[in-house]
């Protein structure tokens, strides 16, 4: 709906409250989150689930579906974005939405605070919380954008001895092996001789690995995902978002010896448990952001850096609100 105010990974400081919230006070830091967990509903109280049942996704505020934005010389209304709305130097998010960095954690520098507002959080939680990667375990991981990379770094984290990565872009070879990656595979360079499953089974002694990650959003790069899983026991995670919404083809057969495929909205993390304690990792070097940061610019050249990203010349550009970086007052 346009027009509307883009953006949904940021960090910031509260300015103001609303008489009903009491979760955040003016001066905390803040990390706004697309997903909300209300903490009452039942999937918020339970394990299993990180999707809040009380407040979903949808238009607008979560509550009501309105919007707090507006031309000021029509008072046309101006819609929000993912409920975030963060390229603006002021926004207005639901309480649900906004994870407090309190104690140690209001310490993470926010150029790493804002990263954990979704795209790097939703790697790690993906290997952490969804996987459950296993120690000695194998990995494969489909598009090492921020997202696969990140799952890299969680599955290492978590132990896994074996990180395939699979990318069309040579350059992401470098930055993988910081990240995690003990192995790489390149769809072009083994053309039409064998497929990308083909030749992860053949780099595994015919196996196939124990996790694969899809982090691009192409279906058939899903399904390649699925048929590159060990027999068994083969889990492959869904993180790419397909906007066709079109079905994935897997053999049933397949699905009745031992594979599974899941999905990962935000890597299955509940944003107000886990991204502190995410953020507690980075503080204590567990978790290193510093790669992922490959540009730091101002607002006005925010065009810039979508060019960069689209390039496939950038992982995370930090976008300033104040255009000076050093200053470190805003993200």
């Amino acid at each position: 709906m346009f027009p509307l105010v883009l953006g949904h990974e940021a960090v910031g400081v509260v300015e103001s409250v609303g008489d009903k919230v009491h979760e955040v006070a003016v001066g905390d830091t803040v990390v706004p989150v697309f997903l909300a967990q209300c903490g009452e509903c039942a999937d918020c109280r339970s394990p299993r689930s990180n999707l809040c049942s009380a407040l979903p996704n949808r238009p607008g505020m979560p509550r009501d579906g309105t919007t707090r934005f507006s031309l000021a010389a029509t008072g046309e209304p101006v819609h929000n974005f993912l409920s975030i709305s963060s390229f603006a130097e002021y926004t207005v998010v639901d309480a649900a939405q906004v994870v407090k960095l309190g104690g140690a954690a209001a310490a993470l520098p926010p150029e790493k605070a804002c990263l954990l507002s979704c795209g790097v959080a939703t790697g790690i939680g993906a290997a952490w919380k969804v996987a459950a990667v296993e120690p000695g375990s194998t990995v494969a991981i489909f598009g090492l954008g921020a997202v696969g990379l990140a799952v890299a770094q969680g599955s290492k984290m978590r132990g896994a001895t074996r990180i395939i990565g699979v990318d069309l872009n040579p350059d992401k070879l470098e930055i993988g092996r910081k990240m995690g990656i003990t192995d790489f595979v390149n769809p072009n360079d083994i053309g039409e001789q064998q497929t990308v499953s083909e030749a992860i089974k053949g780099m595994t002694g015919g196996n196939g690995a124990d996790y694969c990650f899809e982090c691009i959003g192409s279906v058939s790069v899903m399904a390649e995902a699925f048929k590159s899983s060990r027999m068994g026991w083969g889990k492959t995670v869904v993180l790419g978002v397909d906007g066709s919404a079109a079905p994935i083809s897997i053999p049933s057969f397949d699905i009745l010896k031992g594979r599974s495929v899941i999905g990962s909205h935000l890597g299955g993390i509940k944003p107000k448990d886990d991204i502190p304690v995410l953020a507690q990792k980075c503080l204590d070097k567990e978790l290193e952001l510093d790669e992922f940061i490959t540009h730091r610019m101002g607002f006005d050249d925010i065009n810039r850096a979508f060019d960069l990203l689209a390039k496939g010349k950038c992982l995370r550009c930090i976008i300033w609100m104040d255009g000076a970086g050093a200053k470190g007052n805003g993200a």
